[in-house]
């Protein structure tokens, strides 16, 4: 990301003042996104090694996480581990690493999104609103409306899901695919209209990370992949989602 490449996005108005954090051992880079997305309305606060990172998504409320992963000492990885026992803040996670299984490692114990550190600051703004934009609460007296399927119900407003009398601890990604999943039950979904629902976002045609999260929604369902009740894979196209008998349900 180079400091001229703001200049060429037109200015959007923004409502108030947003909290992120940027946790990055590269100060000139981390300054440079603060810079950036001030006045896009985000306050940005910057920390520069895992530990005080980790302190600080603790501490106070944040909008979303922007967090490297090569970072000496406690690296990007071990941060999210730890974060994610507690909190449940989107995490954008900045990475320099190729390898797909690297980024998946991410994606894996609970990063929302990923960028590769060659990013554009059209790409890092697009990015950052579509994994707040699926976090967000819902406004103040609105009622909240369920999606149901046999005894699994959803909640876009409050990001609940519960499957019988168990609430389900999914990650913003994984609560959005069984959403979209959800909303068309019983119909095939591509994994190219699912990615691009669910991430709002361009995927490369054989990038498999979007396996990787329904694998783990299907555990955390108590499905099994080679006899699925819940998630089916329609081989070389994607999946679809259909309801089980109603005894299936809450018995993993």
């Amino acid at each position: 990301m180079t400091s001229g490449s703001a200049k060429n996005l037109v200015m959007v108005e923004t409502q108030g003042s947003r909290r992120l954090l940027v946790v990055d051992d590269d100060r000139k880079l981390a300054g440079l996104i603060r810079d950036y997305l001030t006045p896009m309305g985000y306050t940005v606060e910057l920390r520069h090694n895992g530990p005080d990172g980790l302190a600080e998504a603790l501490a106070f409320p944040y909008e979303a996480v922007i967090l490297d992963v090569m970072m000496p000492g406690m690296d990007g990885f071990a941060v999210l581990k730890e974060l994610r026992k507690k909190s449940d803040v989107p995490v954008l996670m900045l990475t320099a690493l190729g390898d797909e299984a690297d980024r998946i490692v991410g994606l894996e114990i609970g990063a929302d999104d990923y960028l590769p550190k060659t990013f554009s600051s059209r790409e890092l703004l697009a990015r950052l609103r579509a994994v707040t934009r699926r976090a967000r609460i819902p406004v103040e007296n609105e009622t909240p409306r369920e999606l149901c399927v046999g005894t699994l119900r959803l909640c876009e407003e409050t990001h609940t899901a519960v499957l019988g009398d168990k609430p389900l601890d999914l990650t913003t990604l994984e609560f959005a695919i069984l959403t979209s999943l959800v909303k068309s039950k019983g119909r095939v979904k591509t994994r190219e209209r699912l990615i691009e629902e669910v991430s709002e976002r361009r995927f490369d045609i054989f990038d498999r990370s979007i396996d990787v999260h329904v694998s783990s929604l299907r555990k955390k369902l108590g499905d099994d992949a080679k006899n699925p009740r819940f998630i089916r894979t329609i081989r070389g196209i994607g999946y679809s989602l259909h309801e089980p008998d109603t005894s299936d349900f809450g018995q993993p």
